[in-house]
């Protein structure tokens, strides 16, 4: 009976094709990350991956909406008076994007990768009723009309003087 033997320099081929194989096996089950969007208020900020994201295609307009009426966990308290600022990746940038504040569309889509929103206040009483506690914002990546849709980011403010 003849034994198979291999010598170090074959066991160490072998472990290194084993090692590129299993890293390639890995890699092909992961998906590419979504771009990053960030929100400033004064000096704290908050940075979130997408909730919802389509690399190659876009998001049906419907699930688009349902997507930005998600809750998200990202929280940044903000203070009356205080400039909104808005980052995004140069991607998300190229295509467009627009704030949208509890589901609803608020601005046009710009093509920058940073947005300074001055003097608003986002908290303000509206026609006899308290100003809110909380306000769901998100960035929405879209082109300039408005009608597709690849990403969007969910962001909670809360109010600091409420």
């Amino acid at each position: 009976m003849t034994s198979l033997r291999f010598s170090a320099k074959g066991r160490r081929v072998a472990a290194t094709l084993g090692a590129v194989s299993a890293g390639l096996l890995v890699l092909s089950a992961c998906e590419k990350p979504s771009p990053v969007a960030t929100v400033t208020f004064g000096s704290d900020s908050v940075s979130t991956d997408a909730t919802c994201y389509e690399h190659d295609k876009n998001l049906p307009m419907k699930e688009a909406a349902a997507c930005a009426l998600k809750k998200s966990a990202k929280t940044i308290k903000v203070k009356q008076g205080e400039t909104l600022r808005v980052g995004v990746d140069p991607e998300v940038a190229e295509t467009g994007w627009s704030l949208w504040i509890n589901g609803q569309q608020a601005t046009n889509p710009y093509k920058k990768t940073y947005y300074s929103f001055d003097g608003i206040d986002l908290f303000a009483p509206q026609q006899g009723q308290p100003a809110p506690k909380t306000l769901y914002v998100s960035v929405v990546e879209q082109n300039e009309r408005g009608d597709k849709v690849k990403g969007v980011w969910n962001f909670k403010l809360e109010n600091a003087d409420a």
